[in-house]
């Protein structure tokens, strides 16, 4: 089986939050443990989304996002509290979404810990559906690539 390979471009990167590993993040094998860092990583997302004008369940306008697809690649444990540098950014949009990326390293050592993807589609949860993304979200981001 052909191992996961994620391409971040650099510039993709517009956002960063810290997160200190909680003891309760710790798996058996004594570092992060994956579903934690998956927590993280939506945590990161919730706090990016709302940095640019969507709330969790939706704007004034009852639009938010749905998350379509999750890739992590795991390059280095981090244990109790470790703090965590998310940094967060866009790629590849399209009519309806795009993908949300992420860099997880820990600043005490400068060790990268994960890269991560989320697909994402825009959902109008009054009417129940995935609707086109707001032009006021995307001109947030003037140069992300478009999806081919």
């Amino acid at each position: 089986m052909a191992r996961l390979q994620l391409e971040l471009p650099e510039d993709a990167f517009r956002y960063t939050t810290r997160m200190t590993v909680r003891s309760t993040d710790i798996n058996a094998g004594n570092h992060l443990g994956n579903d934690a860092l998956i927590s993280m990583l939506s945590e990161a997302r919730s706090r990016f989304l709302f940095e640019h004008g969507i709330a969790g369940g939706g704007n004034a306008e009852g639009l938010g996002v749905v998350v379509t697809d999750l890739a992590t690649l795991y390059k280095a444990e981090a244990h109790e509290r470790d703090v965590l540098l998310f940094e967060v950014g866009v790629m590849d949009f399209n009519k309806y979404g795009g993908d949300i990326t992420f860099r997880v390293s820990r600043p005490a050592d400068g060790t990268l810990v994960a890269l991560a993807k989320n697909g994402f589609v825009f959902f109008d949860y009054r009417a129940g559906k995935v609707t086109a993304m707001p032009e006021a979200f995307r001109a947030r981001f003037p140069g992300v690539s478009q999806a081919t």
